[in-house]
């Protein structure tokens, strides 16, 4: 499978452009980038002419670096998507890469009953640098965004990252260089697509919906979260200090191994009196591959046994959006927990 479009009439592409490096500029005085606006970027990319897409853009102002990204600016995407959703065939986010897997997991989230492309990308060189590899990204995000299958819906219908070579489903990918072109991957699910002379998609891949329903987007996102990793040495005051975190709903717990922790008497306690009080605790392995297996070994299974919820293969980046979404539609921690041992939009294995 192509990214041609079968269809006659010209595909209608919305970018949304909220920062990165993809459009920032140097600095002429102290040579740091900074962001730029979308009318520099694109008419550093004028490839884009080439395409017979009608394509429109939406910029947040001002544009920012990813690592200013919260669940505030989360909201102003997803809303862009929902007041635009049936004016267009596909949407292309342009993004810094630092945030870009948390932004990912959480609209793939918030994006509930989604059937059409939400393609991001970015770069890690600025599209007016000469080796750039924003434009090629750009112009990629725009075809897969436009692509359909024979019978004339989406190939992509779902929340997915485009970097270099390969589309990855946004929930599950992280970034895994800081300085390679080829940043994001997925671990623990094959690639949507890989780019080459054509754009070959893995239709075995791609996410489907049973039956489709209009979009719904939940715009409320619990930030009373926490991710604790785990480190040997790890004292007790300063495992007791973010256990205690005011407010906190849900920890992820970056563990060891297969989710391994250690078995001290005064650690299990600790993660029992947290589980106790009515805190969701997610056992997230540290590991880029792989995932929890709680019987694999006893440091795990005593997690287990504390009341810890196996998070299987799960990425950080999506399990601590998952579960600002869950506190985010009211639900109490015995209901999180159901949701957090099941696929809601193919962000984990369930066994």
């Amino acid at each position: 499978m192509t990214n041609k479009n079968s269809n006659m009439h010209r595909p209608k592409i919305l970018i949304i452009y909220t920062g990165g490096t993809i459009g920032m500029i140097e600095d002429p005085l102290t040579h740091s980038l900074q962001p730029f606006d979308f009318t520099h970027l694109i008419d550093n990319v004028p490839k884009i002419k080439k395409l017979d897409y009608d394509i429109s853009n939406i910029q947040f102002h001002p544009p920012i670096d990813s690592a200013n990204m919260d669940t505030g600016r989360w909201v102003e995407i997803a809303r862009s998507i929902e007041e635009n959703y049936a004016n267009y065939d596909g949407f292309v986010v342009l993004h810094g890469t630092d945030t870009m897997a948390y932004t990912a997991s959480a609209l793939s989230f918030m994006l509930e009953n989604l059937h059409k492309p939400v393609i991001i990308t970015g770069s890690q060189l600025p599209v007016g640098e000469v080796r750039t590899d924003g434009e090629e990204n750009l112009i990629t995000a725009l075809q897969i965004a436009a692509a359909v299958g024979k019978d004339g819906n989406p190939m992509v219908q779902e929340v997915a990252i485009l970097f270099e070579d390969y589309l990855w489903r946004g929930n599950r990918s992280t970034k895994m260089s800081a300085d390679h072109f080829n940043a994001f991957k997925s671990n623990n699910y094959p690639y949507l697509a890989k780019i080459g002379l054509d754009i070959q998609f893995h239709e075995e891949a791609l996410w489907r919906v049973a039956a489709r329903r209009p979009l719904k987007v939940q715009y409320e996102m619990d930030r009373n979260v926490v991710v604790i990793h785990l480190f040997p040495g790890i004292t007790e005051p300063t495992l007791r200090h973010l256990l205690d975190t005011p407010d906190v709903k849900g920890i992820v717990l970056k563990t060891y191994g297969a989710g391994n922790a250690p078995t001290d008497k005064w650690f299990v306690d600790l993660i029992r009196s947290t589980v106790e009080r009515g805190v969701v605790v997610v056992n997230v392995t540290q590991c880029v591959n792989g995932g929890v297996d709680s019987e694999r070994y006893m440091t795990g299974n005593t997690l287990a046994a504390a009341g810890v919820v196996s998070g299987h293969d799960i990425t950080s980046e999506a399990a601590i959006t998952k579960l600002m979404y869950l506190f985010g539609m009211g639900l109490r921690a015995e209901q999180v927990k159901k949701y957090l041992d099941c696929s809601l939009c193919g962000e984990v294995t369930i066994q």
